[in-house]
């Protein structure tokens, strides 16, 4: 029987990669441009011997302040798409929003795939706070959605904590477009936790794959004692741990080709990946 990770999907705000292995068939990873890159790099250092390719969905970009429905049209024609084209065998939605919107449906529409999600580090977070009070930033979409409200519903009984969400609308424009350092983005961030920081927060759950990309711009308002809990590294070991459960050795090289349907900055990409070897393109989806 041919397993597979033949494929694997990581879908993430705006993004998206695919990933075919040596011995499996293929690998998809849809994710969202810079910040995606992110992910994928905690991918990079725990995954091998796989082809991988990145569609980072630029055109479409942001999903988090995109409606359900269109979520989920554009998730169901990247997934077709990686189908017939890369015949993948399994998807990893690495985008909260994307998880928020359409893991379920993803499912229950390609039963044959591996289905992996992304969602908040909420449970860590409620482990891990000393003050009980602990932050949320995350984009509308997620916070608004029924995973979100169902995850915070499940973990209410492990302790308990007050939590301070934040929908950061217009954030991930401010990644995606490098302003990383602008003084609007301190701005943003500054009037969004000083309300938290007032209210001890003293753990911080980054509820979007862009947002590890302004980690230090954040301790500098919060101060470094401040705990940030992200899911990158969480999501590259489920991969390799369900990977090597159907078969796949994880022994190799990695051949990595990024594919982007609407603008992308190329020294980004290699800047984050530390990769040259890396074909960029465009594709239609």
């Amino acid at each position: 029987m041919k397993f597979g990770i033949d494929s694997l999907i990581f879908e993430v705000c705006f993004s998206t990669l695919f990933i075919k292995q040596s011995t499996v068939s293929s690998t998809f990873l849809q994710l969202s441009s810079s910040s995606r890159y992110f992910l994928f790099s905690s991918i990079l250092k725990i995954f091998k011997n796989a082809e991988i390719f990145y569609i980072a969905d630029t055109a479409y970009a942001p999903y988090g302040e995109k409606t359900v429905e269109q979520i989920l049209n554009r998730c169901d024609n990247i997934t077709r798409h990686l189908l017939e084209n890369h015949k993948i065998e399994a998807l990893i939605v690495a985008c909260n929003t994307a998880t928020s919107a359409a893991i379920k449906y993803l499912r229950e529409k390609f039963p044959f795939l591996i289905v992996i999600g992304t969602e908040p580090g909420i449970k860590p977070a409620i482990l891990n706070t000393k003050t009980s009070h602990v932050g949320v930033l995350a984009t509308p979409a997620t916070l608004k959605g029924d995973k979100y409200q169902l995850l915070v519903n499940e973990l209410s009984n492990i302790k308990k904590v007050t939590l301070y969400e934040q929908a950061c609308i217009g954030l991930v424009e401010q990644i995606e477009k490098g302003e990383i350092n602008s003084s609007k983005t301190f701005n943003m961030l500054e009037k969004w936790l000083e309300p938290m920081k007032q209210n001890g927060v003293d753990t911080i759950v980054l509820g979007c794959t862009h947002y590890p990309l302004v980690d230090e711009i954040i301790k500098k308002i919060m101060g470094n004692d401040i705990t940030l809990i992200e899911t990158g590294n969480a999501i590259a070991n489920r991969l390799k741990l369900l990977s090597e459960e159907l078969g796949h050795k994880n022994q190799g090289k990695l051949k990595i080709s990024v594919c982007f349907t609407g603008e992308i900055n190329k020294q980004m990409v290699e800047k984050i990946l530390k990769n040259k070897n890396i074909e960029v393109r465009k594709c239609t989806i």
